[in-house]
């Protein structure tokens, strides 16, 4: 198995779908109310079976099938079907069974946000069947646009449902394709944490026009070209989401305005609410035992990176071994891993596989991309 990294092209727009909006930022807002938090380690969601009132559907409407479970569908200009979960998980896994929309200009995403803008994205576009970007931010910091990798796949993403994984712990993110690794991004090699995505996420998955002919030409260029609609409807499926929430809690409060995972409070279950379309396990997460849970909100002592005894999500020798077992057990395949650098590494997946740092001078075509896909 062979896989190269090169340098992006110029013309190639990295990965536009940045946060830059939120309700209420934790860091800068003192008085921002808390997150609804998944009071269970384990969830899924099978949208084969229908509609879950455990998603909100923005924007559009959505169609569903036992055969292909969610269809979000693109008709016309301003279209941005996207699922969104109605509470937040605390590090985790989210796998994605799903098949990208075909169509130029057509994005897919899969996305973890916070409300203090930080970010895990996946991203496919319409007109690379055999390609999937991936990226992340942490505070909302968008002076640069290096942090995303186009990777190149033996395999079709729009014709076959294809699991698309991410474990996020606080040591690291893990971006896995069928069961094999394509990233991995520590905690240092995101400017030391500063910009390491870290605070309570929500799971967004959707799509939009990139190419939309009124976007700037750097997003359309990004997106691989103008959209025709004409040539649609451009349809993205979700077949299920499977979730592990390693710090489980009826809600995330931000105990100080750092934005840092140690000042979480996990706040006590109060309810049940998602259990009609979930499955729960009864395995106990580390958090239960080593997070003081707090009913009142009260601030959680400081976590130190070198105490797994107070770590927020529990020892790192458990979250490493989460991790990989985690992402093998939603997924067939293996990975056959080889680091091309101190903050990425990579594996080859069903032979040869390019990988593509992206590195964009589109500043503008992210705030945009944003404002159509935050919703």
């Amino acid at each position: 198995m062979h896989f190269t990294k090169t340098a992006a092209l110029a013309g190639l727009v990295g990965l536009a779908s940045a946060q830059t909006y939120t309700d209420c930022n934790p860091t800068t807002n003192t008085s921002c109310p808390s997150d609804v938090g998944l009071d269970k380690s384990s969830y899924s969601v099978d949208f084969t079976a229908g509609e879950s009132s455990d998603w909100t559907l923005s924007s559009e409407s959505a169609t569903y099938s036992s055969s292909t479970g969610a269809a979000l569908t693109i008709t016309k200009s301003g279209d941005a079907p996207t699922l969104i979960s109605n509470f937040y998980i605390f590090f985790g896994r989210v796998s994605v069974m799903m098949r990208a929309s075909p169509g130029t200009g057509i994005v897919s995403s899969v996305v973890l946000e916070s409300d203090d803008l930080d970010e895990v994205d996946w991203e496919w576009i319409g007109g690379e069947d055999n390609q999937v970007q991936t990226d992340y931010f942490g505070k909302g910091n968008t002076t640069a646009y290096d942090r995303g990798t186009i990777v190149n796949l033996d395999a079709a993403t729009q014709s076959t449902f294809r699991n698309w994984t991410l474990v996020w712990t606080e040591a690291e993110t893990n971006w896995y394709f069928d069961g094999s690794l394509i990233r991995t991004l520590t905690y240092a090699d995101a400017l030391n944490g500063k910009n390491y995505p870290q605070t309570p996420m929500r799971v967004k998955v959707g799509s939009w026009a990139g190419g939309d002919s009124s976007n700037a030409e750097g997003t359309i260029e990004w997106a691989g070209g103008e959209t025709d609609y004409s040539d649609g409807p451009f349809t993205m499926y979700v077949e299920s989401i499977e979730i592990e929430n390693y710090n489980p809690g009826g809600s995330y409060t931000y105990g100080d305005m750092t934005g840092d995972y140690s000042s979480i409070v996990i706040g006590a279950s109060t309810d049940n609410s998602t259990d009609a379309s979930s499955s729960d396990t009864t395995s106990t997460t580390s958090a239960k035992t080593s997070t003081k849970t707090s009913s009142t909100k009260t601030k959680t002592s400081a976590v130190s990176a070198a105490s797994s005894a107070t770590s927020v999500s529990g020892s790192s020798a458990n979250a490493s071994s989460n991790s990989s077992a985690s992402a093998s057990a939603a997924s067939n395949g293996t990975a056959s891993t080889s680091s091309t650098s101190s903050s990425t590494s990579i594996a080859s997946v069903s032979g040869a596989t390019t990988v593509i740092s992206c590195s964009s001078i589109w500043a503008a075509t992210a705030l945009l991309a944003a404002a159509i896909f935050n919703l």
